[in-house]
C-alpha cells in the first residue's frame, strides 16, 4: 500500500491561523512572487475556509487552484449587440 504525499511524516502539512488544514495554490501576482519567492523556496497559498493569502515553503503540500480542482471554466462575456448602434453615446 502506498502512502499519500499529505500523510508523509517528513513533509510539513498546511495549517492556517483559522484552524483549517486545507490550502490551495494561489496565482503569482507580481515580480517578487514570480522570480524572488521561488529562490527562497516559497509559494503563495490561500486558505480554503477563510481565504487568507500567505506564503509557505514549496514542500508544504496544497491542492491545485480551486477553479482548476473543481473543473470550472470561465464563462465567456456576452458579445456586443449586433445592431448598427452598438456604441455607448452620451
Amino acid at each position: 500500500m502506498t502512502r499519500q504525499v499529505e500523510d508523509s511524516p517528513f513533509l510539513p502539512s498546511f495549517h492556517c491561523d483559522c484552524g483549517s488544514d486545507v490550502g490551495f495554490r494561489s496565482r503569482r501576482r507580481n515580480f517578487l512572487e514570480r522570480f524572488i519567492l521561488p529562490l527562497l523556496l516559497l509559494k503563495p497559498v490561500r486558505c480554503a475556509e477563510c481565504f487568507r493569502r500567505d506564503y509557505r515553503f514549496i514542500f508544504v503540500p496544497v491542492k491545485s487552484r480551486l477553479s482548476e480542482a473543481s473543473g470550472l471554466q470561465r464563462i465567456a462575456k456576452p458579445s456586443a449587440p449586433t445592431g448598427h448602434n452598438s456604441r455607448n453615446v452620451a
